[in-house]
């Protein structure tokens, strides 16, 4: 494999495509680009400065002026907002639902864009996200797009919540992804699509080690 190649990954919610990319970025020894990470950090920001959702300048602004890092653990990527961390505040449910107002801001989205750039501009990562082969990087060495029927993904959101000690409904939660993949492909800005040089990868009844060395022979193919 050629030094420091750019891989991004796009799909839609509960595609894999998270757990997916952290473990083929192990394995790869690259870093680990959480993209829907900095979208939470931008959230949790505008929730504490209680900034309104719907103004797009102040949103902004708020993006425009705070720093945001994400660092390897052994625990995972610690996220940092200003030197705070704030792993795990940005995984409650509450905030979650809030993450789509700054999603579908144009000026946001373009705020945003530009950190994960500056954390992609070296190389040596593994991007993972909505837009990460459409818009972020799309030039990126090695491109996939991830996807699974909606009853699986749902599962797996289950499955991950209740994990987490969280009550969940499945039917509710399957009726949430299905309303996020509506959101997500027709947004006006940088909506989820499939970049046609993107190798599709249906993670429907695939483990995810499956899936990792799917992307791995891929990867070795493509980079060489």
């Amino acid at each position: 494999m050629k030094s420091a190649p750019v891989i991004a990954i796009d799909g839609p919610a509960g595609s894999g495509k998270s757990t997916v990319a952290r473990k083929l970025a192990q394995r790869l020894s690259l870093r680990y680009l959480d993209s829907g990470a900095m979208y939470r950090a931008a959230t949790w920001k505008v929730l504490r400065d209680g900034v309104d959702l719907n103004d797009e300048a102040a949103l902004a602004a708020v993006v425009e002026n705070m720093r945001v890092e994400l660092l390897e653990s052994a625990a995972g990527v610690v996220v940092l907002a200003d030197g705070i961390d704030i792993s795990k505040a940005i995984r409650e449910p509450e905030l979650t639902a809030r993450v789509k107002y700054l999603a579908r801001m144009p000026a946001v989205r373009k705020g945003v864009g530009a950190w994960q750039r500056k954390f992609g501009e070296n190389g040596g990562i593994v991007a993972e996200g909505r837009d990460m082969t459409t818009v972020i990087f799309q030039d990126a060495d090695v491109k996939f797009y991830l996807d699974a029927s909606v009853e699986t993904r749902a599962r797996r959101r289950f499955d991950e919540l209740q994990g987490c000690g969280q009550d969940v409904d499945l039917d509710e939660l399957q009726r949430e992804i299905s309303e996020r993949d509506r959101s997500d492909c027709e947004r006006e800005t940088a909506p989820l699509r499939r970049a046609h040089d993107a190798v599709y990868v249906d993670t429907t009844g695939l483990t995810i080690e499956d899936v990792v060395n799917i992307l791995i022979a891929a990867v070795e193919a493509r980079t060489g």
